[in-house]
């Protein structure tokens, strides 16, 4: 899942991309309003983390510019602790607010409630053959046997799931997963798969990854039918 951070102050910044990053984002950071409304404007996010006192345009125009064109969950993470700062926050559109300074551990639990009211109930879990994968828990069963996953190789495995059955490119995996361009003779795609299906295919009969020649890999079951 994919994260959009606007924060100018940079150590703020840094820290929210290692701590997200490490539990399993792939994380953009903007560090001015102006650049952070580029950001939700060109890509998809699936949250976005908004400070308000921001150089450039304010983190409330941003919201009100973003909420013109989408849903995408927001939550406010600013030290502006007034009520009518927050009532204003959530009078905008903003999903959470949270002052700081905050716990990282209330952070990612306020993150997964906004990811859990915005894709609902139902996305919460993916479940393909014998394959379960619970998306806001972040675990994997294969034949009721727990499958343990990196936080790269979850983020791997839940794109191709949820693109089941349609062939997806190494271009198109990379710049999902690793949230960068690699040149086409870069073989990072194919290591990454490779590991994967140690853990997900080899140990059991059915397959369910596939590469389509030329083309990149899918997650299919029907294909070993």
């Amino acid at each position: 899942m994919k994260v959009l951070v606007i924060e100018d102050e940079a150590r703020t910044a840094e820290y929210l991309q290692k701590g997200l990053t490490e539990s399993g984002f792939v994380v953009d950071v903007a560090k001015t309003g102006t650049d952070g409304l580029h950001f939700a404007e060109e890509m998809q996010y699936d949250v976005i983390l908004l400070d308000v006192m921001l150089p450039g345009t304010d983190g409330w125009s941003v919201l009100k510019s973003i909420r013109k064109r989408g849903n995408t969950p927001v939550l406010f993470l600013t030290a502006r602790d007034e009520v009518s700062d927050r009532v204003k926050g959530f009078d905008l559109g903003a999903d959470d607010y949270l002052v700081k300074p905050f716990a990282f551990a209330e952070l990612l639990a306020r993150i997964r409630r906004c990811l859990r009211q915005s894709i609902g109930r139902d996305a919460e879990h993916l479940a393909i053959a014998d394959l379960d994968i619970d998306v806001l828990g972040r675990r994997v069963f294969r034949g009721g046997v727990r499958v343990e996953l990196t936080a790269q190789e979850f983020a791997l495995l839940h794109l191709l799931a949820r693109r089941c059955g349609e062939v997806l490119s190494r271009p198109s995996i990379a710049s999902h997963v690793w949230d960068v361009n690699f040149d086409t003779d870069t073989n990072v795609v194919d290591v990454a798969i490779r590991r994967l299906r140690a853990k997900i295919d080899d140990p059991f009969e059915t397959k369910l990854i596939y590469t389509v020649r030329g083309m990149g890999y899918v997650l299919d079951p029907q294909r070993g039918q």
